[in-house]
């Protein structure tokens, strides 16, 4: 009987008047607090983030704003200046000196200093003066003949060059005198005694002047081929290669290359002193 009296009955309470809650789980505020514990510091986290991202996201935006004082720095570098006291600086006005304002013209070369002319170095005691206007040796000039008609010669008639037989006054007409070619200087060119240059138009021998031109300068160009057997020559003309100065009914014209021996006879000649 003294143990059943120690040991108080379930639904009574202790002597305290305490009593265990018998219709809630045992361990469920440990629970709850826990619970709350950890969604306060996850909120604080997620708060400190925050905090973090919009603090670090100012420097970027900052920094990708133009800065109107970089560019003005050498080298990249941010320089301060000075403010002047009206508020804005002039612009160039921390130069010592302005820079120079580019020139459109030409630059000119200072002139040089004239140096005193050369003195002619004088001719040695005893020598010649060359005379102003040297006279150009004299010459009897040529006449050109014919091969196949040896009593007959060039000669100017009315323009045209044909092969004559030469009367007394006539001379004058079938004396040339002979130069260098005016295209090809180893080829010939022949003057009449007015200045006039033998020279072949539509393919016939004339007497003509020059008129400086390249066509006339080809024209009046005939180069020598000689006939080895015989030591006569034959005119082939520059611009036209192949054709050969001959008479034809005795009138002189260019004709093109004829393997006969009519052709050779025609166009062969002789080069002779002049008809004085």
């Amino acid at each position: 009987m003294a143990a059943d009296k120690s040991r108080p009955p379930q639904d009574h309470p202790w002597e305290s008047g305490w009593a265990p809650d018998t219709t809630r789980t045992p361990g469920t505020r440990r629970l709850w607090l826990a619970g709350a514990l950890a969604l306060a510091t996850i909120t604080a986290c997620v708060t400190a983030v925050t905090v973090m991202n919009s603090e670090s996201k100012e420097p970027d935006r900052r920094a990708a704003e133009p800065n109107t004082l970089s560019s003005s720095a050498p080298g990249g570098l941010i320089s301060f200046a000075t403010p002047s006291k009206g508020g804005t600086a002039k612009p160039g006005a921390d130069r010592a000196e302005p820079s120079p304002t580019p020139t459109t013209g030409t630059p000119t070369a200072s002139p040089s200093p004239k140096k005193p002319p050369a003195k002619a170095p004088k001719p040695p005691k005893g020598s010649a003066a060359p005379s102003k206007h040297p006279k150009p040796p004299a010459s009897t000039g040529i006449s050109i003949r014919s091969v196949n008609f040896p009593d007959r010669h060039w000669r100017v008639s009315d323009g045209y060059v044909r092969l004559d037989r030469i009367a007394d006054g006539q001379r004058d007409d079938a004396t040339f005198q002979r130069v260098a070619g005016l295209s090809d200087s180893s080829c010939y060119s022949f003057t009449t005694a007015d200045g006039r240059y033998l020279r072949h138009r539509s393919f016939v021998l004339v007497a003509d002047g020059d008129d400086g031109s390249s066509l006339f300068r080809q024209d009046a160009t005939f180069c020598p081929r000689v006939w080895s057997r015989s030591g006569t020559l034959s005119l082939e003309s520059v611009n036209y290669p192949g054709r050969f100065l001959r008479h034809r009914n005795f009138q002189l014209r260019l004709d093109p290359f004829e393997n006969s021996h009519q052709y050779c006879a025609d166009a062969s000649f002789q080069i002779v002193s002049g008809r004085d």
